[in-house]
């Protein structure tokens, strides 16, 4: 198998299921950490470099919710949440707390492959090279709001506001579709590299976190508006729901 510069952390309090990623996911070409807690995840961190993390939501100590909320907060690194319970509204919180995917145990080893894969390739995506001239078409602006599509920042005035990659791909395809309709089919399909299941609701979470980034009232939106039986519409010139 050809060998990639990519490096996966597994965070996961079960050596069994430690054993089985390490061993398949390194087959698969990955260098692959492990750690079973918070703490042991702590450490690697401050010693390693690590592309994306692989962690359980049921962990002793501090839990997987609680990890991902920090690490989007600190180091925003990519992370495929798994959990044995597998229930609907754990899925849409630790998307809300920032996890770019989630897996139920049990699962197929190469269904989560095909996660990180798919994981990996929207933040490769997502990078720009730094020396990448900058021209306006490459900015958006919408009320006090300035969105980079090259330097992938969003800007309210002189302070810059974190968006996770999710969040900003959509947010991206708002703003290149403005005063349109859009159902939560569309804007799976024009957002590109991204892998869903039937009746996925991350469309739905995203969007939940977006108002909550840019409107000043996420339950009276100026800017994202719901089209019920449809989906949604992004505004740019802001009007009241």
């Amino acid at each position: 198998m050809e060998q990639t510069d990519t490096t996966l952390l597994i965070v996961d309090d079960d050596a069994g299921i430690r054993e089985l990623l390490s061993r398949y996911l390194g087959e698969q070409g990955f260098r692959v950490l492990v750690a079973e807690d918070a703490p042991q995840m702590d450490k690697v961190l401050e010693a390693e470099t690590v592309d994306l993390i692989i962690l359980d939501l049921m962990l002793p100590g501090e839990d997987g919710l609680s990890i991902a909320r920090r690490l989007q907060s600190s180091r925003q690194l990519p992370v495929v949440m798994l959990s044995a319970r597998g229930e609907e509204m754990d899925r849409i919180i630790g998307l809300e707390v920032g996890a770019d995917d989630y897996l139920p145990k049990p699962f197929n080893p190469r269904e989560l492959l095909a996660r990180i894969r798919a994981v990996l390739r929207r933040r490769q995506a997502a990078s720009v090279t730094p020396s990448a001239p900058l021209d306006d078409a490459a900015i958006f602006r919408f009320g006090a709001f300035e969105l980079n599509l090259k330097a992938r920042t969003l800007r309210h005035g002189e302070t810059e506001i974190p968006l996770t990659t999710g969040e900003f791909d959509l947010l991206q395809v708002f703003v290149e579709h403005p005063d349109r309709a859009l159902s939560r089919d569309m804007l799976v399909d024009l957002i590109k590299g991204y892998d869903r299941s039937p009746f996925d609701r991350s469309v739905d979470v995203r969007v939940t976190r977006l108002r909550q980034k840019i409107e000043e009232d996420p339950k009276k939106p100026r800017y994202i508006h719901t089209i019920w039986g449809v989906g949604y519409m992004f505004t740019p010139l802001g009007k009241d729901s």
